[in-house]
Order: C-alpha cells, then structure tokens, then sequence
C-alpha cells in the first residue's frame, strides 16, 4: 500500500478512540490550571492532543514513540548516505510505521511530481526589495500558493468532515515537496547574486535542497538531519501551536504553516541558533581568536554569569537534560569537523558550562539545547548569513506541523477557543479581592 493507502486505514483505527474517550471520559480531569499558568503563557497546561511527537523531560523528544538515535538508526537512507531520507520520515510521522526503504523512495518519487514552484511566486519574490527578512519572503511564498489549495476547493464544494484530511493531506504533501526549492531560491537571489541554481529530480529532498543551495556534499546529510531535528516538539511550541489554531479554523495548510511560520521569526522562538553562533564567535574573539584554554573559558563565563548575562543555548523549558537534538549534531561535528575551531569551542563549552551552570545555581538546566550547536555546523559549510538559519528551521518545522493539521482533520478536531478570565477574577480567586 502507498503512503495515503496506510494513512487512511490508520486514520479509521484511530477515530474510534478519539470519540469514545470525547463520549465516555470528557468530564475526566487531567490537570488544573494556576494564576501563573494563565498569566505566564499557559506554560505546561495539558491542553493539546498530538500523537506526532511528545517532549518527555528527561528522554527529551520521541517521534511517534522513538528517541531520535532509533530514528536516524531505524529509518532509511539514501545509499551511501549516514541520515534518512526526510520523505520516509514524513512517512514515519503521518503513520507510526517505519517505511521500507521501497515505500521511502515512494513518496520521493511523489514529491518530484509536486516540487514545480509556480511562476507567480518567483515573481513575487523577485518584486520584494532584497533586504526583505528571508522569513517573510519563505511566509509570503506560502500564503501566495493559497489559490492552489484542494483543501480550499473541497470546503467551497461541500465540507465532508469524515473526509476532509484527504485534501488536507494533499495540500500538505504539495506544499512540503516545494519547500527545498523556494527556500534554496530565497538564499541563491538574497545572497549569492541572484544565481538561483535549478532544481534536480533526480535527487531526494535533502540531497536536491543541498544541490540548489550550491554546497557540496556531505551538506547533503546536514540537510537531512537537520530538517528530521527541528521537524516536531509537541504541540505547545508558537510555530506547531500556531499552525494547528489556524487550522482548526478549517484554514487550509497554506494559510495555516504561513501563520506558524510567521511565529517561528519571533526572537524568542527560531532565533535563538544564530544568537548562539554571534554568542560563541564573539567568546572566541574575545578570547584571542583561538581555542582557549578550559581556565580561561571557565573565567568568561563566570564573568558572563556575574554580570547577570546568561550562557546562550543552555537551559530548556522542559528538558532536564542535554538535548538529543544537541547530541545528534555534537556527533555529526565529532565525525566530520573535529578540527574545527568553532566546534572545539563548543566543545569545550559543553565540557564546562553545566558544572559552572549548577555551581551558580539560578538555572534550572544546566545542560545545552539544540541551538547551542546547530549555527556551528551551517557557518562550516559556508551558509554565514544569520537570518536565513530561521528559514533553514522553518523547512523542518512544516515537516511536523503539516503531520499534525492532517491528523486534526482527520479526527474532526473542532475550532480552538480557549476561555479568558479578567484581572479582577484572579484577585477574586487568590482571596486579595472581593
């Protein structure tokens, strides 16, 4: 059976349990929400339902059940290749199921016939004055496709809830597959003179977004990796959160990952990784231009401490632990940049921080997350422009987001619509006011 074949049995297996535990259990408490909780964001309220993916605090992320290392083990690869192909990773996340490596190339060969990027949006890209933000060239290309979408076409005609994840699906599959080249088209006219590099069908997503960019392999792998990292963290993140409230709108997925994406260019969201490399590049320029020494790395950063600063790319607001996304791409580095000077800064960080972290006793993790490493290994390959590694993170998070509306539909998830409280209600309820 073909991807949307096995989707849709899943699909039928899974509604049922999604309307009994509505009929029979929806009055069942699964939490309670405090005065910091509503005021504060809604941080850790148990509100959202997502089989995509779970951040558990200490194991840190599982994709349908799996750690990241059985993923990039379990999953296949293109041959000669260390990291899976992302179609069979898409694959993985819409079923639970690991592809065979023949169901893998299935959906490369599906997405090839998607990938054309209409005219019109390189006309539009090419019409927005080039110091344009890239995240707002990559949303906007997205919303201008909205006129393709089946999902749009199939609500005009008669909304079928029962069906309505088919077109969704569609949408999301013809959307993914045009990622790679409107982004590589973004970088190439931005940054590199307006040389855009044509697409080759011949290749599968990694390897085609690598090619189009202009940067040898094994930049292909970095792609694959990459992109399967930042693909999904639970529902409650502000570009996957984002993008499901719009949806559940019944927006179509044009709509919807532009809106998520529009969150993603928040600073406190997908910024965070080119904060990280100014961060380590400056420690490293203040330091000599060398690779200090463990003392002299140590003093900085209780100095960095000390002045009330923070060390970028360390601590969570979930982990308790260094972050497997961290981990993933500390061992790519180990294996193909060891001499890098960059990384042996990081390095050398990761060997220090938490124990001055701890020592100094503010943070509640002291360990690094996944930006504290991922900018290192984008400036080796030469990608050296900060605001498109927010662009590079989006491509990944459509991966998870768009998995996600398709379920949502799929299980007639209804419109988002949260109850608000005033002021005066929480005074009522913390017994400071009558």
């Amino acid at each position: 059976m073909g991807l949307k074949d096995v989707l849709k049995k899943k699909i039928e297996e899974h509604r049922p349990r999604t309307a009994r535990l509505t009929k029979e259990f929806g009055d069942v408490k699964i939490g309670e929400v405090t005065i910091g909780q509503a005021i504060g964001g809604a941080r850790s309220v148990k509100c959202l339902v997502t089989d995509i993916s779970y951040l558990d605090p200490v194991e840190g992320i599982r994709f349908r059940g799996l750690t990241i290392p059985e993923v990039m083990e379990k999953l296949p690869k293109p041959n000669g290749k260390d990291y899976p192909y992302v179609e069979g990773f898409w694959y993985f996340l819409l079923t639970g199921e690991i592809p065979t490596k023949a169901q893998a190339e299935e959906v490369v060969e599906d997405f090839k016939k998607r990938a054309q990027v209409p005219q019109y949006v390189i006309d539009i890209l090419r019409a927005m004055p080039r110091d344009t933000h890239p995240m707002t060239m990559l949303s906007a290309a997205v919303l201008a496709m909205q006129r393709e979408s089946k999902f749009a076409k199939f609500y005009a005609e008669g909304f079928n809830k029962m069906t309505a994840w088919e077109p969704m699906y569609e949408d999301s599959c013809d959307l993914l597959a045009k990622l790679p080249e409107i982004a590589a088209y973004i970088y190439r006219m931005k940054y590199k003179g307006d040389t855009p590099i044509a697409s080759d069908r011949s290749l599968d997503f990694g390897g085609n977004f690598a090619h189009m960019m202009g940067i040898d392999n094994p930049y292909d792998d970095v792609a694959r990796m990459y992109f399967i990292l930042h693909s999904d963290h639970e529902s409650g993140n502000v570009s996957a959160h984002t993008t499901h409230l719009v949806a559940s709108a019944l927006s179509d997925a044009f709509y919807s990952l532009s809106a998520g994406l529009n969150g993603l260019a928040g600073p406190l969201h997908g910024l965070a990784n080119q904060e990280v490399l100014g961060w380590i590049q400056d420690v490293y320029a203040k330091l000599g231009g060398k690779v200090p020494t463990k003392e002299d790395l140590k003093k900085f950063l209780w100095d960095t401490l000390n002045s009330g600063q923070v060390i970028p790319g360390y601590g969570h607001a979930v982990l308790r632990k260094t972050d497997p996304r961290y981990t993933s791409q500390r061992e790519y580095c180990q294996k193909y940049l060891p001499e890098d000077e960059l990384f042996k800064v990081v390095a050398m960080i990761y060997d220090v921080a938490p124990d001055i972290l701890m020592e100094h006793g503010k943070a509640k993790n002291p360990w690094p997350n996944v930006d504290a490493q991922s900018g290192v290994i984008q400036w080796f390959y030469g990608l050296r422009e900060y605001d498109f590694y927010t662009v590079l993170f989006g491509v990944g998070r459509a991966i998870g987001v768009l998995a996600n509306i398709t379920w949502d539909r799929a299980l007639g998830y209804p419109i988002e619509r949260p109850k608000s409280v005033t002021t005066d209600m929480l005074e009522a309820a913390a017994g400071i006011k009558k």
